[in-house]
């Protein structure tokens, strides 16, 4: 199967102009030519295995980057409609063998089309004012938020979503929204217990703080537990992946400045490791470097994934039970974009009568990518189906992810599907068998 050029440059001539060209880094172009088309990637692309098409493949999408970069292919629908349609969960760096840098070649890809304004309908102008006017700013969230929760309790999500069909399928990804007991701000020192072993720093998150709260007080625990004190810079803020993943790089760049300077010096004195429950936001942390080279190099050392950072140190183990049938599923940032895959299920393996269960499909994409699952919800159902049919299969109590987009997209998955499992953080179930701990120890 051959790559689809648009007619406009299938003779070969250069289609370039200021609006159809982009600057791709020298070094990403260079990475670029070290694709051979090896075809390894293509098993581990969900796209790809659900369409059959070439372009909608990583080393399709590559050709298409590289040859608008080079003035060679039209910046138009097709490439746009390609970039778009890719998950971007990075399997594919997982499989080529050739180190090519595929998530940095899209987010530059998809600016490119955000810059050309090829970012049309209404779906995306949603997006782009959300992530720009509410996600980027925490007061703004933290109200729209609320405001989210009285139109639940008023049930005239409900209403809504029976009139629009949009609205209904994003009111079935949207959880129950907390009280606003609940999302307030973490405190901004948490002593270790027992003894001390270092200093953390964590991040807080947008959407973790806003729908996650619970799993932030847990990993708070948790790491106290494990005998570091956990600090919460105050004027931390949004980390930018979903901006970044959106095309609107430089938003995310502005961001990441931002975190810099919050984590770069605490009031509390030097961190040890700056930790994220979430793994699409330690995938961004950990490239902060990429975004702004010779500034973020000291935060995207530091970044750690709350799993990784427990694991490395050395779990305290619990000696509280929580007997249950678990499947840990793998978010693709944190396999893929950070390679971790064993930290979490050690974990998890160390609490006692947890049985840890595997299913067929925990490496692959549960399709929820940022906000994929809204505006291409056809593409994500199907990228999803696999995988509810897997974990139907073990039938799980519980079903562990660490990333929120991906419990949000499991969660109602599971429902659909009339699942018995819950869907949690592995950080819930440590903090549940250190709670039992200390009840047996009191």
């Amino acid at each position: 199967m051959g790559f689809s050029i648009p007619a406009a440059s299938r003779d070969g001539s250069d289609v370039s102009d200021a609006t159809t060209r982009f600057q791709l880094d020298p070094s990403l172009l260079d990475k670029s030519l070290d694709c051979v088309h090896c075809g390894l990637c293509l098993s581990a692309c969900p796209t790809y295995r659900i369409t059959g098409r070439e372009n909608s493949s990583p080393r399709g999408r590559i050709y298409l980057i590289r040859g608008v970069a080079e003035g060679k292919i039209e910046m138009g629908d097709l490439v746009a409609e390609e970039l778009g349609l890719c998950l971007g969960c990075r399997a594919c760096e997982s499989e080529c063998p050739a180190g090519v840098e595929y998530g940095a070649m899209l987010e530059k890809g998809r600016e490119a089309v955000a810059v050309s304004g090829l970012r049309r309908g209404w779906g995306h102008r949603v997006e782009d004012f959300a992530l720009g006017k509410i996600l980027a700013y925490p007061r703004r969230l933290h109200a729209v938020v609320s405001i989210l929760g009285r139109v639940q309790r008023l049930g005239l999500d409900r209403l809504a979503g029976m009139l629009l069909p949009f609205i209904g399928h994003a009111r079935s990804l949207l959880p129950r929204i907390p009280a606003a007991s609940e999302r307030r701000r973490l405190p901004a020192f948490t002593p270790a217990e027992g003894e001390r072993r270092g200093r953390v720093a964590l991040l807080e998150g947008c959407v973790m703080a806003e729908l996650f709260g619970d799993v932030n007080r847990a990993t708070v625990r948790v790491l106290t537990r494990n005998g570091y004190d956990v600090i919460v810079p105050q004027n931390q803020g949004c980390c930018g992946a979903l901006h970044a993943h959106s095309g609107d790089v430089a938003t995310a760049r502005r961001l990441a400045e931002k975190n810099i300077e919050a984590f770069g010096s605490t009031e509390y004195g030097p961190v040890d490791a700056v930790v994220s429950n979430s793994a699409g936001c330690g995938a961004a942390l950990r490239e902060t470097d990429q975004w702004l080279p010779g500034r973020g190099e000291a935060l995207a050392n530091q970044a750690r994934d709350v799993c990784e950072w427990l694991d490395e140190v050395g779990l305290r183990p619990p000696t509280g039970a929580v007997p249950a049938r678990v499947c840990y599923d793998d978010p693709c940032h944190l396999v893929h974009a950070q390679g971790i895959a064993d930290a979490p299920r050690r974990l998890l393996s160390a609490i006692p009568e947890l049985n840890l269960i595997d299913h067929a499909d925990p490496h692959s994409c549960c399709g929820a990518a940022g906000t994929y699952n809204l505006l291409q919800p056809e593409m994500s159902g199907k990228v999803l189906a696999p995988k509810l049919d897997a974990l139907a299969a073990v039938d799980p109590d519980w079903i562990a992810s660490g990333n929120p987009g991906c419990m949000l997209q499991l969660r109602a998955g599971v429902r659909a599907r009339g699942l018995a499992a819950r869907v949690v953080h592995p950080v819930e179930l440590l903090d549940r068998a250190y709670a039992k701990s200390k009840v047996a120890e009191g």
